[in-house]
This record gives structure tokens, sequence and C-alpha cells, in this order.
């Protein structure tokens, strides 16, 4: 993937509305938490307290860049974070929200 590919893709996922996919659950842990899938029995570790406190507010924020700036993510590492997101993103632990105004 080209540099400036990834990123247009950080800042996509950074304006989008996502969530913890519903066959998800956060088991806490002190480095952070596990997500567990209970659709396909995968078991993924989530090794900072701030990317789980991101991932819990997704479905409470209208977008990334709200849940991360809830939860004190210093804009600096935020696409550090959006990379993140995008990998439990493909490993179906959070999943694409759609908002009001999307098409179905």
């Amino acid at each position: 993937m080209l540099p400036g590919a990834a990123a247009d893709q950080v800042d996509t996922i950074l304006d989008e509305a996502w969530e913890l996919s519903r066959v998800v659950a956060l088991r806490p842990e002190p480095f952070g938490a596990l997500a567990y899938h209970f659709d396909n029995r995968r078991l993924i570790f989530l090794k900072r307290p701030e990317l789980v406190e991101v991932v819990r507010g997704l479905g409470a924020a209208p977008d990334v860049r709200t849940a991360l700036t809830r939860a004190g993510v210093p804009a600096g590492q935020w696409a550090a974070y959006a990379r993140a997101l995008r990998g439990l993103a493909d490993a179906d632990v959070i999943r694409h929200r759609e908002t009001p105004g999307e098409a179905r």
C-alpha cells in the first residue's frame, strides 16, 4: 500500500461510526483486555488500556475521532490508533455502524 493511501485510510476511519461487534466480549486484564470472538473463537489481546477505552466508547460516539477525544488520546497518536482499529475491524472485533443519515 502506498503511504498516501494509508493516510487516506486513516483519515477515513476517523470520520466513520464503529462499534464493538455483537459477537465479541471484552474481558478486562491488567495490560488492557482480551477480546473473544464467539463465532470464530478467536482471542485477541488489546495491549493498551487506552485502546480498550476507545473500543468501549465507539458505540456511544458519532465517529472514531470523538471516541479518541473522549478517551483522552492525544491527536498525535490518532494515526497509530486508527491503524490498530483497522486491524480490529479486519478481525471483526469492531464493525461499521450505520449512522441515521446513511443509506441502507
